[in-house]
């Protein structure tokens, strides 16, 4: 490739010449800084071309692969040493957030697609969707499932930033989270109030921004926002009222929505129609105070400040009903840690079942319902693994002596295969320590070490006889000073010397080496269709940890004090007549 020439401008003037598909920015950026004499150095040195501020990026990248071309003019600025950290530190800010954002969603993503199809969990907790009376519901098909699911862990996420007054990453996390959210059927998606509470968080993240050129989308969301609640709550919110038995969770957010409405009126000239919903909310912002009294009251029956408030303006302010509130919220929560309890027992009890030939893990209900009349568990819990969780199958399977017997042998081959597998982990965790194994003549079965009561130096011999690498390891480092004394033969070995113990041999049936992975649908001689991904732990854990700081109420309960302030701010203007512009920050 040859030459080409970039026309510099500004700190220094002239001619460069340099080969477009092998030079950097930061290549040029040192080239210009050193032909213009100056002592800052590459650091203090902007480069401006096509109207766009060249950046270092990874540091990799080509100027032709940034859009710079032959005679290229570019203009050069002189920024002091702290301008030009700042600048860099913006960049590096922007990759860090842009980063962040990518993990963010993946792991999203990844999340609501084990949770939704189900797969077996590889945590010890399953996300499941919930009315706000916590009864678990199946809405619409395992897409529409994963897209809501995915749409709530996102939403949950950009709430936390919001609450850090990190509303420009806010923003780009509802954003993901409204993409998701419209992957559902729209029919769906009308039935619950999580997208109209979604536009109605973007809309303030807009004017937390004070971001005047969101104007016109912002009117488009609360429109859509409004109509949406009143669909899902019912008119005059008579439908929600029916289902929180007269409480009034909703007050809080719809004052957000006339304040909003009524800044985006202001902003767009319509003086009437801003003051109507700025008083409006107002009115809400006052219903909402908590009287110091009834606040006393709570607070002397031991209930957090917080809880109280949240009862208080949920109950309109009357004490009794605010503690039959709390009382009831109290039970929730108890019921709740059994349920998660009761989950995670049955998470590990699907662990032991494996999963069907198509990755899913087998379902507990039905399998419940097969024990209930009368089947062992394992045999329930293989006859539903083979037939997909179909029922009836795997009825059939059991009521016939032939798939009876057959299921009942696989399941003892199983239990062989993984004791195995248990007792070859401990002998290799003991070899990693530094203990001898022993030649397979001298491996003894463990009756016969039990019933001669003997010591023998060896690690599979130790793991064999004690059961477990902890057990093996106490023999091995205790009675080490007894196993030249003993001499012992073992009358069950068979002609090539191992023990008939069913772990002696530790190759599976295809002749392959012990796995130590937990059982699935592949280990158990069914096709295995779980694909073995990479998981972002960290923000998983970010994700879900948000999920459990929520419950029913969150989306409600909001702090208001802003709000009042705004109320105020827009109500002054709107009687004066003013029009101020909200100066953008983007």
């Amino acid at each position: 490739m040859g030459l080409s020439k970039l026309k510099i401008g500004g700190a220094w003037s002239g001619v460069l010449e340099v080969e477009l598909e092998e030079w950097t920015v930061p290549m040029l950026r040192e080239e210009v800084a050193k032909r213009s004499g100056h002592d800052g150095g590459p650091e203090t040195i902007n480069l401006i071309c096509a109207g766009k501020l060249l950046k270092d990026g990874d540091g990799i990248e080509k100027l032709s692969q940034l859009g710079v071309r032959n005679n290229a003019k570019i203009l050069a600025s002189r920024v002091n040493v702290d301008q030009g950290n700042s600048v860099k530190e913006e960049s590096l800010a922007e990759e860090e957030r842009s980063t962040r954002l990518s993990r963010l969603k993946a792991a999203a993503i990844s999340l609501s697609e084990r949770h939704a199809d189900g797969s077996l969990p590889v945590e010890d907790f399953n996300l499941e969707l919930e009315n706000q009376s916590g009864q678990k519901v199946q809405l619409g098909s395992e897409t529409d499932q994963r897209a809501i699911m995915m749409g709530l862990m996102l939403h949950a996420n950009a709430k936390a930033l919001m609450r850090k007054k990190k509303y420009k990453e806010a923003l780009e996390v509802l954003t993901m989270g409204e993409e998701a959210f419209s992957l559902c059927v729209q029919k769906l998606i009308e039935m619950v109030d999580n997208v109209p509470i979604l536009q109605i968080d973007m809309v303030w993240c807009y004017f937390m921004l004070r971001d005047i050129s969101w104007l016109s989308v912002a009117g488009v969301r609360l429109a859509k926002a409004r109509e949406g609640l009143e669909r899902s709550h019912g008119k005059e919110a008579s439908r929600l009222r029916l289902l929180q038995k007269g409480r009034y969770p909703e007050i809080s957010l719809h004052l957000r929505l006339e304040l909003l409405e009524g800044v985006v009126a202001y902003h767009s000239c319509q003086i009437e129609k801003s003051k109507k919903s700025l008083t409006s909310a107002q009115a809400k912002f006052l219903q909402l105070q908590i009287p110091d009294e009834a606040l006393s009251l709570l607070l002397g029956m031991g209930y957090k400040e917080r809880d109280a408030k949240r009862a208080l303006r949920m109950n309109n302010q009357v004490v009794e009903s605010a503690v039959d509130f709390l009382v009831e919220e109290k039970e929730k929560k108890a019921r709740r840690r059994e349920d998660n309890i009761k989950r995670q027992k049955e998470i590990m009890e699907q662990k032991r079942y494996g999963t069907t030939p198509l990755g899913k893990a087998v379902d507990i209900e039905r399998h419940n319902e097969l024990v209930s009349i009368g089947f062992e568990k394992e045999l329930a819990a293989e006859a539903l693994r083979r037939n997909e969780n179909d029922t009836q199958k795997a009825l059939d399977d059991l009521t016939n002596p032939d798939a009876n017997s057959s299921i009942q042998i696989h399941i003892e081959s199983r239990k062989t295969k993984r004791l195995r597998q248990a007792a070859n982990a401990s002998i290799e965790e003991l070899v990693s320590m530094g203990f001898p194994r022993e030649a397979g003549e001298r491996l003894l079965s463990s009756i016969a070490l039990l019933a001669l009561k003997c010591f023998v130096l060896t690690v599979v011999a130790a793991v064999r006889c004690f059961g477990t690498s902890q057990a093996a390891l106490d023999h091995l480092l205790g009675g080490s000073s007894n196993t030249a004394d003993h001499n012992v033969t073992d009358n069950n070995q068979g002609e090539d010397g191992n023990a008939n113990d069913p772990l002696a041999n530790d190759q599976s049936e295809d002749g392959s080496g012990a796995n130590t992975s937990s059982s699935g649908a592949g280990s158990d001689g069914g096709p295995s269709h779980n694909k073995v991904e990479t998981r972002d732990m960290e923000m998983e854990d970010e994700i879900t940890g948000e999920l459990l700081k929520g419950d029913a109420y969150s989306d409600y309960d909001l702090e208001v004090t802003e709000e009042g302030e705004a109320i105020n701010e827009y109500l002054a203007l709107v009687t004066v007549g003013d029009n101020v512009e909200i100066v953008s920050s983007s």
